[in-house]
């Protein structure tokens, strides 16, 4: 935390940093509770999506580019779009 803070440019004893997580209960970090990765997205994977920009050549050699989803909760995958000529909009 103290290093966080001396990055954003905040000036604070290392001292003051410990006191204020003591009087809120904060003990060092290595007593709290962690999270794994993977715990934290077995929890959210109802909210979470994956997207990819993905590359293929068809079968008559024209090249498609496919901007596909995947929802974590069902793995289920849409592609949400595809172009030969993709661009910003």
């Amino acid at each position: 935390m103290h290093g966080e803070l001396t990055t954003l440019g905040i000036k604070v004893a290392a001292s003051t940093v410990w006191e204020i997580l003591k009087q809120e209960g904060l003990g060092p970090a290595s007593e709290r509770a962690s999270t794994t990765w993977a715990d934290f997205l077995r929890s959210q994977a109802d909210a979470l999506l994956a997207c990819d920009f993905i590359e293929t050549v068809t079968l008559d050699g024209q090249c498609q580019y496919i901007l596909a989803v995947i929802e974590h909760a069902t793995r289920r995958v849409r592609v949400l779009g595809t172009t030969a000529h993709p661009n910003a909009s």
